[in-house]
Order: structure tokens, then sequence, then C-alpha cells
């Protein structure tokens, strides 16, 4: 990258803060309006941005780009709009007796760390750069995005329209390579925010950590399905579907791969495969159902079946239609199970990312627990089952970024749940009160009455006894 970009780059964040620490204290009005602008924004240009996000995915639905890329970023605003007042109140807490008695008083306040850096991935490319933005200026940051280069029209977009509703001291978009990417995660940032795999986090990082800058890194791994034997086989089949082919799987919280009873693993993959069949009758022309992002991602995704096929497993490939995929040159992939897995295969070693979908069995639950225990601890975890012992065994074994019982995918969208990862699935979380937290300085003030503190303790020498009945009480 041409050390002109960086330049660029290091001028907009020293303007940014220089505009952010003029304007302090800023009154939560401002705040409010900024979050405003964003929602409308976002609300003004749904349909462009449908069409951008469907021309660089080669297809995907507009009513699918509606309800996960402009919904839920505008549900997140009004979120934030609605609880930032309560949020931003400062928390009393307590002091130690006798001290409250004498007049001092103790509290956090919740203060803009300053500019904050959104690293945003290609996969919900305008969810994913403006729901974090929406908590990073409710809690009075700046913001630089670096949206994806596999985007390329998306991006530019919200370049073009990001230019129009703000001044560059309050939101920027920045766009580019790869290089730029890398450039932006190694700014001194008061904060940066990453999503996107687990590879690339490792090296966002090491690049923050030069500077000391915090990270919330949204990364993502292999995310369990595990199918208890209560469960419903037939409407799990049909959750697991909507889930997995949502976006061709292409989900930090798809679920990655399926553990089911040894005796009812035909029941489990019919389920899966006849609800597959019955949304998507055809695949090709069908709107509702979305390519593949690349080339190389798709190369990627059938080197994955292929390996397994070498490996042993059986692949059950979903094409009710009886359609021609590998002439057809649309980079749309059908649903693909695959059974009699196992470690050995390449699948089930690194995040899937698609339309794949492995089935692992178990005799006991326990087994199912075990597998999941002995990996990186992953995004999200789904159990299925209305036995509520062997569920909440599940749970209190197993550590997962967040849940879902009896569905999937479905806890990141409760805006007033965290989200987020544990371990190699990510650290830090946003939405919610927590996101509104992650982008603040909870900065701990500490009020002194006018009594002479000190000498009352026994802390001003000479020490003498009064200090040892201060130090005794300190114990008790």
């Amino acid at each position: 990258m041409a050390d002109d970009r960086r330049a660029e780059l290091e001028d907009l964040l020293a303007r940014q803060r220089a505009a952010f620490t003029a304007s302090r204290p800023e009154h939560l009005s401002q705040r409010k309006d900024r979050i405003k602008r964003a929602i409308a924004l976002i609300k003004d240009h749904g349909d462009a941005f449908a069409k951008a996000m469907s021309a660089d995915f080669g297809s995907r639905s507009a009513q699918q780009s509606m309800l996960t890329d402009i919904a839920a970023t505008v549900g997140a605003g009004n979120h934030a709009l609605k609880h930032i007042d309560q949020w931003s109140k400062p928390e009393r807490r307590k002091v130690q007796f006798p001290l409250g008695l004498l007049g001092a008083k103790a509290e956090v306040r919740y203060e803009p760390k300053g500019v904050i850096g959104i690293l945003s991935p290609w996969n919900f490319p305008v969810q994913l750069a403006f729901g974090p933005l929406m908590q990073v200026l409710a809690a009075g940051n700046r913001a630089m995005i670096k949206p994806s280069e596999f985007t390329e029209r998306t991006s530019e977009l919200m370049a073009e329209l990001t230019a129009q509703y703000f001044q560059p001291e309050e939101v920027a978009v920045v766009t580019g390579s790869p290089e730029v990417a890398a450039a932006f995660s190694s700014l001194k940032f008061d904060h940066l925010v990453f999503t996107g795999s687990t590879a690339t986090g490792r090296r966002v990082m090491q690049a923050a950590a030069e500077n000391l800058v915090p990270v919330t890194l949204e990364l993502g791994g292999k995310s369990p399905v595990i199918m208890g034997r209560s469960a419903d086989f037939a409407k799990a089949g049909e959750r697991i579907a909507i889930g997995k082919m949502l976006n061709a799987g292409q989900i930090c919280l798809a679920p990655d791969y399926l553990m089911v009873p040894e005796d009812k693993a035909d029941e489990a993959v019919a389920g899966v495969t006849q609800a597959a069949a019955t949304m998507y009758p055809k695949l090709l022309d069908n709107d509702d159902y979305a390519s593949i992002v690349s080339d190389r991602h798709f190369e990627r995704l059938q080197g994955l079946v292929s390996d397994a096929r070498d490996k042993g497993a059986e692949v059950i490939e979903v094409n009710p239609g009886q359609e021609d995929f590998a002439n057809a040159n649309q980079r749309k992939m059908p649903l693909t199970v695959l059974r009699g897995v196992n470690e050995d295969m390449t699948v089930m070693q690194e995040e899937i990312f698609g339309p794949v979908l492995p089935v692992m069995t178990y005799k006991a639950v326990d087994q199912a627990v075990d597998y999941v225990n002995e990996h990186d601890r992953p995004l999200g975890l789904y159990y299925f089952g209305e036995d509520k012992a062997e569920q909440e065994r599940v749970l209190t074994r197993t550590i997962s970024g967040g849940v879902t019982t009896n569905d999937v995918v479905f806890h990141v969208s409760m805006e007033d749940l965290p989200f987020g990862g544990v371990g190699p699935s990510g650290m830090g979380s946003y939405h919610a009160v927590e996101g509104f937290r992650e982008f603040s300085h909870a900065r701990a003030v500490y009020h002194q009455p006018k009594i002479d503190i000190a000498k009352l303790g026994g802390l001003k020498p000479p020490y003498g006894k009064a200090t040892d009945a201060a130090t005794a009480r300190m114990m008790k």
C-alpha cells in the first residue's frame, strides 16, 4: 500500500480525535442526532444497498437483505436511542464504612473512549458495519469504518452515503485492498472492532497490540447443534435448514455440524433434507437462495466436500429439482449433508461458512458434550429437545459465546442480549447495555469529604494505634 494511503488514514484519525477532544463534554442530544442520521442513511437507501449486495454476491435475495442487513441495523439504532439515557447515567457505588457517614461518595461514569475503528466483513456487509456503529455513537465516540473489499459495490455505496450524512470528523468509511485493512488495524485507535475469521482476528489483535489498542473480536468457529432424543426431528430439521441455508450458510453463527443420537440419525437427516427441499424446490433461478460470494470461496467449499467423500463420508446433495450445478456457472451450491464424518476430514477441522452440513452420532449425550469441550469454544451452541434436565446438562457443561435452544442463530437477533464469542470464537461483546459499555470507559470517581480522613483512619504518619485499628477493621 502506498504511503499516501497510510498518511490519509492517520490524518483522518487525527482529525477525528481533535474534533472529539474539542467537543467534550458533548450533550446526549448530539449522540442521538448521529444515531438518527445513521438510521436515516440505512432506511433511505435500503433498496440501493440490497441491489449492491446482490451484485456483489452474484445473487442475493433483496428481501433477505432487507431483513438481515437493513431492518436489523435500524433495530439496533432504535434500541440504542431508546436506552441511551439510562445507559449513560452515572452509577452510584458504595464506599467502605464509615466513609459514607462522613460524606464520601463514589460513582462510575461511562465515558466515551474517543475514536473507534470498525473492520467489517462481507457476509452481512451493512449490518456488521453499521450495527456496532449505533452503539459506538451511543457511547459518544467517533468512528472510522473499513468494510470488506469482497463486497466492493456495497462498500463504495457505504462510503458515498456516509460522506453525505456525516462530517468526516464524525464518521468516515475507508475503502480499499487488504493492505489498506492491514494499515487500518495498526492505527492508534481508542478501540478496534473486528468481525471475521479467527486467523485474521489473530493478525488484527497482533497489530492492535503494538499500540495497546483494546479490541472486540467477533470471530467464528464451529457452532454445534446437539439434538436430544426428545427433539421433534421434523420441526428441528426445518429450523436447522432455515439457519443453514440463509445467506447460503455464509454466517458466523450458522449451525456448523449436527450431533444426533445414533438410533435417530436417519430421522434427523430426513428432517433437514425434507425441509430444505420444501423451502427450496429449485435453487439455480431461485432469488431466495444466495450465491457463494467468490470463486475462491466456492472452490474451497467444493474441496471440503471432495475431501470428505475421498475419506469415506456419504454425501447427500439436496437437489429436488435435479438441477445441473456443475455447468451453471452461478456459484450456487445446494445443501450438502455429510454422514459418516471423522476428525481426519478438513470439514471437521475448520469453519465451513457455506451450505455443507456434517452429521456426527453419539450413544449418550455426554459424548456430544465431551466432543464440544475437546474443541475450540464456539460462537454459538444449539440444543434441540424437550428434556429440560438434559438441556441444562448440555448448557452447564459446555462453554460457548451464546446459545439458542430449540432453534439456531436467534440469540443474535435479541437486541437486549450481548453478542460475542469466547476464546477462539472472539472476545468482548456488543448489543444491549454490554455493547454500550464495551465502547465506553468505566471511569471510577471518588469524592472525598472535607474531614481529614487520613488522620481519622490512621493513614497519616506517624503511624500508631489508629493505624493498627484501621488494619484490623479492614481484615475483618
